[in-house]
């Protein structure tokens, strides 16, 4: 039984799984861990004594205090970015992952999964946002690329010209532009903004009429980065 001052069970666990993916592809994530605590908050502690923190054993217990803290807080934001990397490699390749990535994107945002797909697996999500209408495909970079032109050409014939309509391939070889799973999300927010957010609700009961004459994709959900999911939540304190 848990008490009033105790940490939420549901976030000890959600701690112990990301540090146990991350380990499995990073070895030495706990010494990681420790140098980036030891260092930033021995330069913290170092800092405030010769600021005049040693002046008293009050001083003394504050600055202590301010560098555990402090080296804390760097160590957990090193973790939750090798968590989410560790967790981006476990899913890269599967099918249903950039659809899984694309789920962290929230308010003012709006994530369609496969709604355009192939037999082989080659899938089309749709985003829709501040950049317009942004499509994602995964699988096949050379089948999926024609898939891409196909439902850009259905899309522009709904929403017309003056709607910007992107495509995205997810894929490792960045020399063909492809965008590598882990750096989608971030690649999507920072696209050029063309659309207010009064724009975006016209645009998308336009892409309903298209939605309602399509098969339902026989996809199953994409597998969510959870350990990455973990670490956001453990650092923002939710």
């Amino acid at each position: 039984m848990s008490t009033p001052d105790s940490p939420p069970q549901g976030r000890i666990a959600q701690i112990r799984s990301a540090y146990s993916i991350t380990k499995r592809s990073d070895k030495t994530i706990g010494l990681r861990l420790l140098a980036w605590f030891l260092v930033v908050g021995g330069v913290v502690f170092a800092l405030g004594w010769f600021l005049g923190g040693s002046g008293s054993i009050l001083g003394i217990i504050l600055v202590s205090l301010l560098s555990v803290l402090t080296g804390i807080l760097a160590a957990l934001i090193v973790f939750g970015r090798r968590a989410e990397k560790a967790a981006y490699a476990q899913v890269e390749g599967q099918v249903g992952a950039a659809a899984g990535a694309l789920g962290m994107l929230k308010r003012g945002w709006k994530v369609d999964q496969a709604v355009a797909f192939t037999k082989s697996q080659d899938v089309v999500h749709r985003v829709v946002g501040p950049p317009g209408i942004v499509l994602v495909g995964e699988g096949n970079p050379n089948r999926v690329r024609n898939l891409l032109s196909v439902e850009r050409k259905k899309t522009v014939r709904i929403v017309g010209e003056e709607i910007p309509v992107s495509t995205v391939v997810v894929g490792r070889d960045t020399d063909k532009g492809e965008v590598p799973l882990p750096k989608l999300v971030n690649s999507i927010r920072k696209s050029k903004r063309a659309l207010k957010p009064a724009q975006i609700t016209p645009v998308l009961n336009k892409l309903k009429a298209l939605d309602a004459m399509r098969p339902q994709a026989p996809l199953p959900r994409g597998p969510v980065p959870t350990s990455a999911k973990g670490a956001r939540r453990m650092m923002q304190g939710r």
